[in-house]
């Protein structure tokens, strides 16, 4: 348990780290051209994904962060009862590492900071982080472990 809760942390510290760089590096709107696609640029999302209730006047700060203190404890519970597969471990760790990076964001600063844009032309997609991205795989993971056998999966023993 305690191996897949230090690489939760990592993912929180690496997401962390690459923001201070950021932080470090530009100013508030400033973007980098690295590729014709990809720019490294420095937002605030005070909403969640795709910007979603960045609008209201400060409240979803507070509820965010009371949502991911809730994940992350129910994710640890689950944690606790699978510690030793690969698969879902390896998903929530990804999903509480991420929401961890993020709630430090929305504590330090108020909103979350994104730094990774990627576009082609006029269309783009929303700026996001390493937080972002260790959420998506993690929830992924989750979705492609609901769709594989297990092994007290009645289908698979009378396949074996």
């Amino acid at each position: 348990m305690a191996g897949w809760l230090a690489l939760a942390a990592a993912v929180a510290l690496a997401d962390q780290l690459t923001k201070q760089l950021v932080l470090a590096s530009l100013r508030y709107g400033e973007a980098v051209p690295v590729t014709p696609f990809f720019d490294i640029v420095l937002v605030y999302n005070p909403g969640a994904a795709f910007s979603f209730l960045a609008n209201q006047p400060g409240w979803q700060r507070w509820f965010f962060t009371g949502l991911a203190a809730v994940i992350c404890t129910w994710l640890t519970v689950l944690l606790r009862r699978h510690q030793h597969e690969r698969l879902l471990p390896a998903a929530f760790v990804l999903i509480i590492g991420g929401a961890v990076g993020n709630v430090v964001d929305r504590l330090m600063h108020g909103a979350v900071v994104d730094f990774l844009h990627f576009y082609v032309g006029r269309f783009s997609w929303p700026a996001f982080n390493l937080a972002d991205s260790a959420i998506t795989v993690g929830v992924a993971l989750m979705l492609w472990s609901s769709f594989r056998p297990h092994s007290n999966d009645p289908a698979k023993e009378n396949h074996a």
